[in-house]
C-alpha cells in the first residue's frame, strides 16, 4: 500500500482578520496549526506529503522547511495562487501525483486535532471495503454551513450536497462531510477532470468527485468520527480561542 497525503493550506482565512498572516500559521497551544497536520501525515508513514500553499505561502514554506528539515525528501509544495475552490486546489498537485500509484489522503491544514487512531481506522475502513473513495463524516446537532452526507434507503453513502445547494429536506440531515478523504490516485485525477463550476459558489468543489464515482457505479464509503472536535476546522480567532479551552 502506497499512501500520499495532500494538505490543503492555501486559503486566505478572511475571517481571521489578518491579511498578512496565513490561516494555518495561527498557533494552537504554541504550535502553528499546520504543524499538527504535517506531524500526523508523517506519523501514518505517508510515502509523500504534498502541501498546497497559496495565501502568504512563503511563511508556510519557510516554517515547514525549518520544522521538518529531516523529512524534506518526502515533502513537496503545490501552489494555488488563484483561489477557485478545493477541487482546483487538488488539481495543482497533478505534477507531484499524476504518476503516483497508490491512494491519496486529503487533509485540511486548519483541522489540527485529528487523531492518529481515527486516521488508522479510517484507512482500514477504506481498504477493507475496497472503496474507490471514502470520507470521514460527523453528526452535528447544528450542521449549518457543512456539506450534508446523502445516503440511500439502505444507508449506503451516495453523495454530498453543499449547504448552499441543498434543499429544505437535505438541510435537515445532521451527518456532515469533514473534508477528509481517501481516494485512489488514478481515479482521483480522472474525477477531477469532470469538475464544473455551475454551483452557488462558482468554484470547483472537491466534493463533486463523488458524483463521478456514483455515475460510474464505483463503491464509495463514509464513516463518522467518534469525537467531533477532531474534524473541526479553525475559521475565526474566536474558534481558535474556543478550541484552546477544549483541548
Amino acid at each position: 500500500m502506497k499512501l500520499a497525503t495532500v494538505i490543503l493550506a492555501a486559503g486566505k482565512g478572511k475571517r481571521m482578520k489578518d491579511p498578512n498572516k496565513s490561516k494555518v500559521m495561527y498557533e494552537l497551544l504554541g504550535k502553528p496549526i499546520i504543524e499538527y497536520v504535517v506531524e500526523l501525515a508523517m506519523k501514518i508513514d505517508s510515502d509523500k506529503v504534498v502541501i498546497i500553499v497559496g495565501h502568504q505561502k512563503q511563511s508556510v514554506i519557510d516554517f515547514i522547511n525549518k520544522r521538518f528539515a529531516n523529512e524534506l525528501d518526502k515533502i513537496k509544495f503545490a501552489h494555488q495562487d488563484e483561489q477557485l475552490g478545493t477541487g482546483h486546489a487538488i488539481m495543482q498537485t497533478s505534477e507531484e501525483l499524476d504518476n503516483f500509484n497508490g491512494d491519496v489522503l486529503i487533509l485540511s491544514g486548519d483541522v489540527p486535532l485529528l487523531r492518529y487512531d481515527t486516521l488508522e481506522k479510517f484507512i482500514s475502513f477504506h481498504f477493507d471495503n475496497h472503496f474507490k473513495a471514502s470520507l470521514l463524516s460527523a453528526f452535528f446537532d447544528n450542521p449549518f454551513g457543512y456539506g450534508r452526507i446523502i445516503r440511500d434507503v439502505n444507508g449506503k453513502f451516495t453523495g454530498i450536497k453543499e449547504e448552499k445547494d441543498a434543499d429544505t429536506k437535505e438541510k435537515k440531515i445532521k451527518e456532515i462531510n469533514s473534508g477528509i478523504y481517501l481516494v485512489k490516485s488514478k481515479d482521483l485525477f480522472n474525477a477531477l477532470k469532470t469538475l464544473r463550476t455551475d454551483n452557488a459558489q462558482g468554484e470547483y468543489y472537491l466534493t463533486d468527485i463523488f458524483k463521478f464515482f456514483k455515475n460510474n457505479n464505483s463503491n464509495i464509503g463514509a464513516v463518522p468520527v467518534e469525537n467531533n472536535i477532531e474534524i473541526e476546522g479553525i475559521n475565526t480567532v474566536e474558534q481558535l480561542q474556543e478550541m484552546e479551552k477544549r483541548v
